[in-house]
């Protein structure tokens, strides 16, 4: 009797490897495209770390930043704010109100305030600081635009001010109706200004510096220092102390001589009466 053996199942193949998915290599080729030329992928709420806004972006209004509040406790938006312009808005960052150097940028915005809004823009002040704090602000130094409170920095991260890993940078962001960013840095208070007095046209004839702007200055170095870590609060307070102290010391020296010349012309007196 035969037996009948079974043949033995041809080896099964192995799979073919997975080709990768189109959309993998077409996201590849954007970032890699975007790396070469510069270009961002900015989102609407503006919460993508790497996003950054430049000049001749057009951003999409709709949920950029998020909400923020005004100086009086109302709720709004970017795209609120560019709606109710009439060529657009100006932001202009601080880090705390009511420093030094936040101070003199506000004032600066406050004393061209006619000539910047000239054209149509409407001018706010955006930083983290709370109703209250930017209430006080604005009242003390009589500010005639809006300011507004970020505290969770949404719309100043958005804007491309937010300095890690609280704080926040010292700019200006200005954007037109139709969404398009006209000027987006860094500076300090009189670069910020600057900025937004070129871009409407105004000249500088005219311009001078405010009233209490040098003691503003030098307490904007203090401040920058501070930021820097150059100088702390503990040493910026001992300097303004000798500071104190040594114009005191002038005036009592200058008190001190001016005695003596009465003193003496009292005894020249004396002396030709007897």
């Amino acid at each position: 009797m035969v037996e009948l053996r079974k043949r033995k199942a041809a080896a099964e193949t192995a799979p073919a490897p997975p080709t990768k998915k189109a959309s993998s290599v077409k996201s590849a080729t954007s970032k890699t495209k975007a790396a070469a030329t510069g270009e961002q992928d900015i989102s609407a709420n503006g919460a993508s770390s790497s996003a950054k806004v430049a000049v001749g972006n057009t951003i999409d209004l709709e949920g950029f930043g998020g909400e923020v509040e005004t100086n009086d406790s109302v709720k709004t938006t970017l795209k609120t704010l560019v709606d109710e312009s009439k060529a657009g808005v100006v932001l202009f960052t601080y880090p705390k109100a009511s420093t030094p150097g936040c101070t003199t940028q506000a004032c600066l915005f406050r004393d061209d305030f006619t000539p910047l809004t000239a054209t149509g823009f409407s001018i706010y002040g955006l930083s983290t600081d709370s109703p209250k704090s930017n209430t006080t602000f604005k009242t003390k130094q009589n500010l005639p635009y809006t300011l507004l409170c970020d505290p969770s920095a949404t719309l100043i991260h958005a804007i491309g001010m937010k300095k890690a890993p609280k704080g926040t940078t010292r700019g200006v962001f200005v954007v037109d109706k139709e969404g398009k960013v006209l000027a987006a840095e860094a500076g300090g208070p009189a670069a910020t200004v600057e900025v937004v007095r070129k871009l409407v046209g105004v000249s500088d004839a005219g311009a001078g510096p405010s009233e209490g702007m040098g003691d503003m200055a030098e307490g904007s170095k203090v401040e920058k220092e501070i930021e820097e870590g150059k100088m702390d609060a503990q040493e910026a307070e001992q300097s303004a102390t000798a500071n104190g102290e040594s114009e005191q010391k002038e005036d009592a020296a200058a008190a001190d001589v001016a005695a003596d010349v009465a003193d003496t012309a009292e005894k020249l007196d004396e002396g030709v009466q007897a």
